[in-house]
Parts: structure tokens; C-alpha cells; sequence
């Protein structure tokens, strides 16, 4: 029976400890989950998505100067029963992209006693088709081609300025949740160096009850504890401030905001960081070089200025429009109209404009004023590259200062612990002072929080380096 109730405790026990490593599992928040729920739910992201959507709608904007149009238009005057004019005009528009052209049918009407005869008809109408073509101005590009060519780069602009907006705000993200460890870290530093301190008050004040110790000892233990705990509270308020901040990132598939619970705990990081790697750097400055979306903006708006410039040089040109219609009396192939009047080469209508402003001092104006600013988008490329450039290099090189100084922090680590077992050695052979343990105590967890402050600061600036090139950590 006994040993049957040994058995049932130590299953208990073993099903507890089970459950208690499951919770703990549960617990840690790593920052794939956050980006999880960041990429999927934050609307600033959901934001940034619209700024495509936007530079979508503009392209269907331009398009419809491509839209075929369709007007048509009736006029009659009846005056002392008789009827003066009934007249029908119609017009089908299809814009071309082909050489800026217009396709045109039309079908016009116009009957009785005081029908303008440029305007009159037979009683069948007259049927057109022809075409309108610029044969100066307009034939390379105009306003409705440089419009929708110019909408469709600005797809690209629109893109990079979404990566750009996703970026920034996944870096701010990223800097927040490496804050929140490093204060949960220091919090739980700080609670280990509390119980520690609470642990050897309490057996110290065992002690001098017993006579072993003095009672200046139990007062120097008691005022460690108390100066912990005092750090404790504090540390308390800045995880759960942290938390909150943290939390500002965090939202449901419905758009409501989420808390970060109090169980949650960030992953323990290995005590030294990964050494950079000069390829990490290439691969890095060669994609800023070419994917930068600060960059990919100044290439788009660079192509942009160079369709408007070809617009603008084509304004220069005069204008010369040819038009020409074939034209038709048959309204249906079984009307009684003789052959004559149908669409052949001897029924046309046949016109040409001509324009050109003498001076062009508008136009050569507005070329000169685009080329300048293509200069100035050149001399922008230039410096924002190097900018770019230097700015990820100096990211690596702190990098690589963190990587150092975490190896540094690490022996030192290592040597403090000896001192202070050390210390408590003697201690226990009369040989040291409890001050001197509480110093080398404090000394030591100091400079454990140092490391952990580092290993942030690591992880930031790993962030900060893939942000300055334009992209972020998969």
C-alpha cells in the first residue's frame, strides 16, 4: 500500500513537471510570432497595402482616356406646320494607342427646307468611317499615352514606398520587442539577486541568534535586501510599461487590440552573439545597391521626369492632323441606292490642321525645367546611394563592436563568479566581510544585466542593419 502511494506521487509529480514545461513552452513569445501577428493584423501595414491599391486606381484612371465614346445628338424646329430642320448626328470614338489616332464612325441626318446645306442629307443619312491622325505633334506620344505611361511607373513608386512604410515600422517593432526581453531579463536578474540577498538575511539572522554571527552582519544583510527590493519594484514597473508598449503591436484578425500577457516571457538568447560574416555584408550593400527602396523611388520618379520629357519635346512639334473619312448613303444592303453611293474611294471627307506656336517659349520652358530636375534626381541617386552605403557599413562595424564586447562581458562574467565564490569561501572560514559578498554579489549581477543590455542592443542593431539596406530579417 505504501509503496503504491510513493508510486501515485511520483506520477503526480512527473505529470506536474510535464505540465508546468508545456506552460512554460506556451509562454515564450518569440519574435516570429510577433511578426506573425504584426504582418497579418497591424494597420499600418494594412496601410501601407493601399498605396498600391491607390497606384492601381490611377492606372485605371489613364486608361479611360482610352475608352471608346459614344455621342449622338438630335435637333428639329416645326414652325407654321412646316418643319424647318430635323437633324441627327452620331459619333462612335475609339482612341487608338497606335500613333495617337482616333477611329470614327458616325452616321449623320439631316432633312428639310432649311437644313444648312453643309449639314443636309438624303432622307437615308450618311455613314462615315475614317480615322484621325497626328502626323506632327502627337504622333510619338500625347497627353493620354504620357498619362497612363506615367500612372504605370508610379506602380512601382507605390510599391517601394509600401516596402518602405513596412520596413520602418517592422524596425520600430523589432526595437521594441528587444526592449521588452532586455527588461525582462534585468527584471529577472534582479529577482534572483533578491532572493539571494533574502536567503542569506534569513540564515544570517539564524546565525546571530545562535551567537555564530554578529548583529551588524544581520543589519548590512538586511539593507541588501532592502535596496533590492527597491531596484525589484522599479524593474517591476518599467517590464510591465515595456509590456504595454509592446502591445501597441499587437492586433486581432477583427482590427481589436490585443495585450501581451503577464505569463509571457521572451526566449533565452545564447550568451555570445553569431559573429557577422563579410559575405552577410556583400549580399547586404549588393541588394541596398539595386532593391533600396529609397533608391527604387528615385529610379521610378527618374523614369517618370523621362516620359514627361519626350512629352514635352514632342510639344515642340507643330501640329498637323490629318482626317479622313470614307462615306456612305446605304443604310441596308437591300435599300434601293445605287452602287455609287456606297463606302468606296470616291465618297470622302478629307481634312488637315495646321498649328505652331512662333516663339515656343512655353514649351522650351517646361523641357528645360523637366531636364533640371533630372539633374537634380541624378545628383540625388548619387548622394542617397553613398548615404545608404556608409549607413550599412556602419551598422556591420557595430555589429561586429557588439560581438567583441560580448566576449569580453562574458570572461569578465566568468572571473567575477570566481571572485565571488571565492569570497564566500573565506566568508565561511571567518576570513572576508559580508560587505565584501554583497559587493562582488552586486558587482557580478550588474554585470550580468550588462550583458543582457548587449545582446539587445546586438539584436537591435542586427535590425537596424537589415533596415538601412532596404529589407528586413526573414
Amino acid at each position: 500500500m505504501k509503496k503504491n502511494i510513493w508510486l501515485l506521487f511520483f506520477l503526480l509529480l512527473s505529470v506536474r513537471l510535464h505540465a508546468q514545461e508545456a506552460r512554460d513552452s506556451v509562454a515564450v513569445f518569440e519574435l516570429t510570432d510577433l511578426e506573425d501577428i504584426v504582418f497579418k493584423n497591424h494597420p499600418i501595414v494594412k496601410q501601407a497595402a493601399l498605396l498600391s491599391e491607390s497606384a492601381r486606381a490611377n492606372v485605371m484612371q489613364s486608361l479611360g482616356y482610352f475608352d471608346p465614346a459614344l455621342k449622338a445628338g438630335f435637333g428639329s424646329k416645326v414652325f407654321g406646320e412646316k418643319t424647318y430642320y430635323n437633324r441627327w448626328t452620331s459619333e462612335l470614338k475609339i482612341p487608338l494607342w497606335l500613333a495617337g489616332a482616333d477611329l470614327k464612325i458616325g452616321y449623320d441626318r439631316g432633312v428639310g427646307e432649311y437644313v444648312n446645306p453643309e449639314y443636309q442629307t438624303s432622307t437615308a443619312g450618311l455613314t462615315g468611317i475614317g480615322l484621325s491622325i497626328p502626323l506632327g505633334q502627337g504622333l510619338l506620344i500625347d497627353s493620354r499615352r504620357n498619362t497612363l505611361r506615367q500612372a504605370k511607373v508610379m506602380l512601382g513608386y507605390a510599391e517601394a514606398e509600401r516596402l518602405k512604410q513596412i520596413n520602418a515600422i517592422w524596425y520600430d517593432i523589432v526595437k521594441d520587442y528587444w526592449n521588452w526581453y532586455f527588461s525582462y531579463q534585468q527584471y529577472e536578474l534582479i529577482r534572483e539577486g533578491l532572493q539571494l540577498a533574502d536567503a542569506r538575511f534569513k540564515a544570517i539572522s539564524r546565525q546571530t541568534l545562535l551567537g555564530d554571527k554578529a548583529g551588524i552582519d544581520s543589519v548590512e544583510a538586511a539593507i541588501t535586501v532592502q535596496d533590492r527590493l527597491i531596484q525589484f519594484e522599479k524593474m517591476k514597473i518599467e517590464l510591465l510599461n515595456m509590456r504595454l508598449v509592446l502591445s501597441n503591436h499587437l492586433w486581432d484578425e477583427t482590427g481589436k487590440p490585443l495585450e501581451l500577457p503577464e505569463f509571457a516571457r521572451p526566449p533565452q538568447m545564447a550568451q555570445l552573439q553569431p559573429q557577422p560574416q563579410k559575405q552577410m555584408l556583400d549580399t547586404l550593400l549588393g541588394f541596398a545597391a539595386e532593391q533600396h527602396p529609397e533608391l527604387l523611388k528615385i529610379r521610378t520618379k527618374a523614369d517618370q521626369l523621362s516620359i514627361e520629357r519626350a512629352y514635352r519635346a514632342e510639344l515642340m512639334k507643330p501640329k498637323i492632323n490629318l482626317s479622313g473619312s470614307l462615306l456612305s448613303r446605304r443604310r441596308d444592303f437591300s435599300s434601293n441606292i445605287p452602287e455609287y453611293y456606297d463606302f468606296n474611294s470616291g465618297n470622302y471627307k478629307v481634312g488637315v490642321e495646321f498649328a505652331f506656336p512662333l516663339f515656343l517659349r512655353s514649351e522650351r520652358g517646361k523641357l528645360r525645367e523637366v531636364k533640371i530636375k533630372q539633374q537634380e534626381l541624378a545628383y540625388d541617386l548619387q548622394q542617397s546611394g553613398r548615404e545608404i552605403r556608409n549607413a550599412v557599413i556602419s551598422s556591420y562595424n557595430s555589429l561586429g563592436a557588439y560581438h567583441t564586447q560580448l566576449e569580453v562581458q562574458t570572461r569578465s562574467i566568468a572571473n567575477q563568479q570566481l571572485l565571488l565564490n571565492g569570497e564566500n569561501a573565506k566568508f565561511g572560514l571567518g576570513e572576508s566581510t559580508l560587505f565584501l559578498i554583497n559587493s562582488r554579489e552586486t558587482k557580478l549581477i550588474e554585470m550580468k544585466i550588462k550583458r543582457q543590455e548587449m545582446i539587445a542592443a546586438y539584436q537591435k542593431t542586427l535590425a537596424e542593419l537589415y533596415y538601412k539596406a532596404g529589407t528586413r530579417r526573414d
